[in-house]
């Protein structure tokens, strides 16, 4: 079996880079889902395309909008509606940005903590009938404000009885280090993409309740934000880009893939988390993505839930989200312009 650095240079294509020598650089944070982006860059597939790439790992979604505001990173694994908070300029300065791919629907689950489970609490109905009667409000864990997160807990609380906000406190906690925190305490539960429910349930700190596919089967979870001014001014490094992870996409969902794929996001540079716990996250939310254009392409459908979310929790008001131009940012046209344009190679599915 040649190895992935042998596979990488006999992908390579003949003659000069289209990128020109100049480096783009790929923000990410630690999560199963930004297997893709690690994937990509492992087998050599950015390469392949034409493309020299560094990844950068970072803490968390804040840092990696900052990142990409001050163009110390050309494009992010990000949050879904990182994208209409940026391009609105909530809770930031304005970005003027885009996606031309969707990188995952669903995937993210709510784990309640050990505590709430010895108590007999499984769902959110018994964790309303637990709770009647406190002073003190809970207190979840989310990622990031503007996330599906977010909307996801809002509305599995309301499902269950709480007013959101006045029964629950809801604090921003960076991925990583939601385990921690259940298990010391300081939180009631979160809602966060794996592998950190599975890193949690196998620390004994808590365990899952509900999840995306119960909520909010299919919602756009994670995209590829880059700024509009990259898109058009570097649009061949961008469709490079997009053929690159897309391939990636297909390598990560086949089942023969799956120990390769453990064992390289296990590692301190990337997610840096217990075998098992990625192992885990296979048998409760499935891979990064199936390889499917109805899954990948930027859809009217999927940005217009995401404003309808961030109008429901309250982070954008009804007549701003009218005008919020969906359509302008969720770009179904750049993705298809990307994929029509054949791999400058035989695709992969599994390693030779």
């Amino acid at each position: 079996m040649r190895t992935l650095s042998r596979i990488a240079q006999s992908r390579r294509p003949a003659g000069p880079s289209s990128s020109g020598g100049r480096r783009l650089r790929l923000g990410f944070v630690p999560l199963f889902d930004s297997a893709p982006l690690i994937m990509a860059r492992e087998l050599g597939l950015f390469e392949a395309n034409g493309l020299q790439v560094q990844l950068h790992r970072e803490i968390g979604w804040a840092t990696v909008r900052e990142k990409l505001l001050y163009r110390e990173l050309d494009a992010v694994h990000a949050l879904a509606p990182m994208l209409f908070a940026a391009s609105r300029g909530l809770g930031s300065v304005p970005i003027d940005c885009l996606t031309g791919l969707v990188l995952r629907v669903g995937g993210n689950a709510i784990t309640l903590s050990a505590p709430l489970l010895r108590s007999g609490v499984r769902d959110g109905r018994g964790l309303r009938e637990w709770s009647a009667g406190r002073n003190e409000p809970l207190v979840f864990g989310i990622p990031f404000l503007y996330s599906c997160h977010h909307f996801l807990l809002h509305a599995w609380l309301e499902s269950s009885g709480f007013v959101p906000h006045r029964d629950v406190r809801l604090v921003v906690v960076p991925p990583p280090q939601m385990p921690g925190n259940l298990k010391a305490g300081h939180l009631d539960g979160f809602c966060a993409g794996e592998p950190w429910n599975s890193v949690a349930t196998l620390a004994r700190a808590g365990g899952r309740v509900a999840g995306s596919a119960q909520i909010a089967p299919g919602h756009p979870e994670k995209v590829l934000m880059v700024r509009r001014e990259f898109a058009e001014a570097r649009a061949d490094e961008h469709a490079g880009l997009i053929r690159s992870l897309l391939e990636a996409c297909r390598f990560c969902v086949a089942p023969e893939n799956r120990g390769r794929l453990v064992e390289t996001l296990a590692r301190p540079g990337y997610l840096n988390v217990p075998e098992p716990a990625l192992a885990a996250c296979f048998e409760e939310s499935g891979t990064a993505a199936p390889f499917d254009a109805r899954v990948h392409e930027p859809t009217s459908a999927g940005a217009e839930w995401v404003l309808a979310n961030l109008v429901k929790v309250g982070l954008l008001p009804p007549r701003s989200a009218a005008a919020a131009g969906p359509a302008d940012l969720f770009r179904a046209d750049l993705f298809q312009n990307a994929t029509r344009t054949p791999f400058p190679h035989e695709p992969i599915t599994s390693l030779p």
